[in-house]
C-alpha cells in the first residue's frame, strides 16, 4: 500500500513533467538524433489502419523526429501538439507546412477528428488519473475506424527514473483497465505487445474506433 507521503513524492514528480521537457529540449533534440530508428515496424502497422493520405495527431511530438518525419514522408496529413514552447518551435521550424499546437494533453481540445492518434512515449509521463481522463479526449478527437496507438507500462504502479540528472516520471495502469477504458470509449483493442524485444521494450497497444463511435 502507497503511503500518502509516497503518492505526494510521486505526485510531485508527475507535476515536473512539462517543465524537465522544455528545459532540456535542446538536448532532447540532440538525444532523439543519435538513437537508432526502432519505431518503423509498429508505425507501418499503425498507418496499415489508416486511409491513404490520412491526418494524424501526433500527441506529444516533442521535435517532430524521427516519428512525424517518417509519417509525413510517407504522404500523411500529420498535425502534432506537444507542451514544450522549445521543441513546438523546433516542428515549426522543421515542418513549416504542418500544423503544430502547443498544448497540454490533459487539456487538448482542437474542435476536430483524425484519422490516427498517436501517443508514443508521451502519455506514460501522466498519472493514473490523467491517463484515464485522456481516453475520453481520444474519444473526443476520433472519427469512426481511428487507429490509435500509445505506449505504456506493463502493470498498474509508478516509477522515476533519470533523464540528464533530473526525476523522469512514469506511470501504467493494469492491462485490464487499458482494455475496459478503450472498449467504454468506443475502441476496440487490435494488438497489446509487452516488452516488444525488436522495439527497445516498448510495451505497446494499437487500437481501433467503431465505425459508429460511442456518443
Amino acid at each position: 500500500m502507497t503511503s500518502a507521503n509516497g503518492r505526494d513524492f510521486m505526485a510531485s514528480h508527475a507535476d515536473t513533467i512539462i517543465d524537465l521537457y522544455e528545459r532540456h529540449a535542446h538536448d532532447y533534440v540532440a538525444d532523439r538524433r543519435r538513437t537508432g530508428w526502432i519505431e518503423g515496424p509498429w508505425l507501418d502497422r499503425f498507418t496499415a489502419l489508416l486511409p491513404q493520405g490520412a491526418t494524424i495527431l501526433d500527441i506529444g511530438c516533442g521535435s517532430g523526429e524521427p516519428i512525424a518525419r517518417y509519417l509525413v514522408d510517407r504522404g500523411f496529413a500529420v498535425e502534432g501538439a506537444d507542451s514544450s514552447p522549445t521543441l513546438i518551435a523546433v516542428c515549426r521550424e522543421r515542418f513549416p507546412e504542418r500544423c503544430w499546437h502547443l498544448a497540454d494533453m490533459r487539456k487538448l481540445a482542437l474542435g476536430k477528428t483524425f484519422h490516427g492518434l498517436l501517443a508514443w512515449d508521451s502519455f506514460f509521463h501522466l498519472s493514473h488519473d490523467d491517463q484515464r481522463a485522456m481516453f475520453l479526449i481520444f474519444k473526443e478527437h476520433a472519427a469512426p475506424g481511428t487507429a490509435l496507438m500509445f505506449t505504456s507500462g506493463t502493470s498498474h504502479g509508478e516509477a522515476v527514473g533519470s533523464y540528464r540528472g533530473d526525476s523522469l516520471y512514469h506511470a501504467s495502469l493494469a492491462p485490464r483497465e487499458y482494455r475496459m477504458l478503450m472498449e467504454s470509449n468506443g475502441f476496440r483493442v487490435e494488438s497489446h505487445t509487452v516488452e516488444d524485444p525488436d522495439c527497445g521494450g516498448h510495451t505497446i497497444w494499437l487500437a481501433q474506433a467503431e465505425q459508429t463511435v460511442l456518443a
